[in-house]
């Protein structure tokens, strides 16, 4: 089977080597499709060996990645985004999957390093060289309704998910704002698109989960509300209407409503690296009202599903502290600290910790670190630190 690897790009002469250099060995052939690029983007494709294609770009993601796909040659497609790039470890998985007769789709696993609440999502960027297979919406493009069509008529085909992580995306950084200008684009689009179809509930959860992260509440429980009417609502959409329900009745103190949703979306059957999000907030209710070892539970799960997850290491450390149990608070911290070497707060309630068991000259030093880290990213907190310690005669 040949894999085609398709993507379309603006001034992405930064992230774009990263993004080739990631599918080159796995795919047969690299599309670019340009809207408009005034840096060297063409330029570095064609170095890649990618054929580069021009469009102009029109305010419709879905419109341009169509039109990439006029150019696929392949019996499969497999589409990124320039910030984003393949594991290494998942290249043997796609090739295997790939040799099915019976996929039409395979969802990816896809990681936001540096976001500490959700890091996981599931997204549909592989799949068949199908005709009828298309993008839809003009902000966060997806063919899944287009898949959705073709399996009404075409009942043999199936939908695959690969569980292993498989596309990398960089945008969470601590210190990375994001633009408000690209927000306003992003609601816009949605925006234009839900007053044609005002009950689709994938928008409804998109545009809803924005309307939280730009301060107009009530507009976005509105909308996810209205996306839990769809009774054939896909789980995983299902899972960010509640999900993000949970966030909003958080912010208006409502946790009893709060908890409700979280605990719904951890029951709901999806694959459990995307549920991370809601046992961690479920747990800091928890944590919240003082029920430490319900608290302790959730964060438990979070790691087990993902031994990775940095924040559930620190939450579960700071569940653990306020327990007394000390040594394995000390524990969450540094394997907190382990995973992500510039995780301030980690360091600092460490330095708290071993301050408590006497460790004093490890505490300081800790201490030290987390000064330094919060002066980068937050130097009020630094500023506050440091006086506390002075005011206890420690001099930092």
């Amino acid at each position: 089977m040949n894999l085609t690897f398709c993507i379309i790009v603006k001034n992405e002469e930064k992230n774009l080597p990263r993004c080739l250099a990631s599918v080159k060995n796995i795919v047969d052939e690299m599309v670019v499709l340009d809207t408009g690029s005034t840096d060297k983007t063409p330029e570095i494709a064609q170095e890649f060996g990618a054929k580069v294609h021009y469009f102009e770009w029109c305010n419709d993601f879905a419109a341009a990645r169509n039109e990439s796909l006029k150019y696929v040659t392949g019996d499969w497609v497999l589409v990124l985004d320039a910030d984003e790039y393949l594991s290494p470890k998942i290249a043997p998985h796609i090739k295997e999957a790939i040799k099915s007769d019976r996929y039409i789709l395979i969802n990816l696993v896809r990681e936001e390093i540096g976001a500490q609440q959700s890091p996981y999502s599931l997204v549909s960027r592989l799949f068949r060289n199908h005709p009828e297979i298309k993008f839809s919406r003009p902000y966060h493009a997806i063919v899944d309704d287009s898949i959705s069509e073709i399996l009404a008529k075409e009942s043999h085909w199936q939908i695959a998910s690969l569980s292993e992580i498989a596309v990398l995306h960089e945008g969470y950084q601590k210190g990375e704002i994001t633009s408000k200008n690209k927000l306003e684009r992003a609601k816009a689009a949605m925006e234009s698109f839900i007053s044609d179809y005002p009950n689709d509930a994938y928008v409804c959860s998109k545009l809803g989960a924005l309307y939280l992260e730009v301060g107009e509440r009530e507009k976005g429980m509105e909308l996810l509300f209205r996306g839990l009417q769809d009774s054939e609502v896909d789980k995983t959409v299902l899972y960010e209407l509640h999900y993000h329900l949970g966030i909003a009745y958080r912010q208006k103190q409502e946790k009893e409503m709060a908890k409700r949703h979280y605990q719904i979306a951890t029951e709901l059957n999806i694959l459990p690296k995307l549920k991370l999000g809601a046992y961690n907030n479920l747990g800091s209710l928890l944590k919240e009202e003082g029920n430490l070892e319900k608290a302790k539970i959730n964060y438990e799960i979070a790691i087990q599903i993902d031994p990775n997850f940095t924040v559930g290491h620190y939450n579960r450390g700071m569940v653990l502290k306020e327990m007394g149990w000390f040594t394995e608070a000390i524990a969450s911290y540094e394997k907190a600290i382990q995973l992500d070497a510039n995780y301030a707060e980690a360091y600092q309630n460490l330095g708290v910790v071993l301050l408590k068991v006497g460790q004093v000259p490890e505490s300081l030093e800790v201490f030290g670190k987390a000064i330094s880290l919060h002066e980068k990213y937050n130097p009020l907190e630094a500023k506050r630190l440091r006086e506390i310690l002075q005011s206890m005669g420690f001099m930092l």
